[in-house]
């Protein structure tokens, strides 16, 4: 009964990170998911034996690879709607003008950079979408980004988790810690970018 128990706990945790990665790569509402902190737990448990690591590398590549496509859809179909509405809960246009920036400065290659900054990963797809990117090279480039970002993340929770001995006693721990930090800081650099315009 324990071992169904720890398996149905398994699949779900699965599930929920892919999820989450589908969620804040390709819908704006989830530039506030922890996904790089996700990724580094996930490996950090997969190294702990709770699911399999190829599992993990291959789900989450999926779930980046369609989550950035369903932004470049969104930006393409509704991005002159959605880009023109004033500020709400979850829109804002500073995380727009950020990622405008990122585009500036490195071009297509945002595509693959922008996996790796909070924020910028959700809206880069996006703003893709809304300048009418070529769609191949798109795609090109967000296989790379998503195969890198998910390999990387998963493979430094998972070999940090393998290396430590008895660490599987402070998993819960750690992961908890993790999870905490990725909440705390994006608020808190906000609010110190905030400080040093005013």
């Amino acid at each position: 009964m324990g071992i169904e128990f720890k398996e149905i706990i398994t699949q779900a945790g699965l599930w929920a990170i892919f999820l989450t990665i589908f969620a804040e790569s390709g819908l704006l509402i989830g530039f506030f998911l922890p996904g790089d902190t996700l990724l580094f737990g996930a490996g950090f448990l997969a190294s702990q034996g709770y699911f399999a690591l190829s599992y993990l590398l291959i789900g989450g590549v999926i779930a980046a690879v369609l989550g950035d496509n369903l932004g470049y859809y969104i930006g393409q179909r509704f991005g002159p709607r959605v880009f023109s509405r004033e500020e709400s809960v979850f829109f804002h246009k500073d995380h727009v003008e950020r990622a405008k920036t990122f585009y500036a400065k490195y071009g297509a290659v945002t595509i693959i950079l922008a996996r790796f900054v909070p924020i910028v990963r959700t809206f880069a797809p996006v703003l893709a979408g809304v300048g009418k990117m070529n769609y191949p090279t798109f795609v090109a480039y967000n296989i790379i980004g998503g195969v890198l970002w998910i390999v990387s993340m998963s493979l430094l929770g998972f070999f940090l988790g393998a290396s430590i001995p008895n660490i599987d006693r402070y998993v819960l721990p750690i992961i908890l810690a993790a999870v905490v930090f990725s909440l705390i800081v994006p608020p808190l650099t906000a609010a110190a970018r905030r400080m040093l315009k005013s």
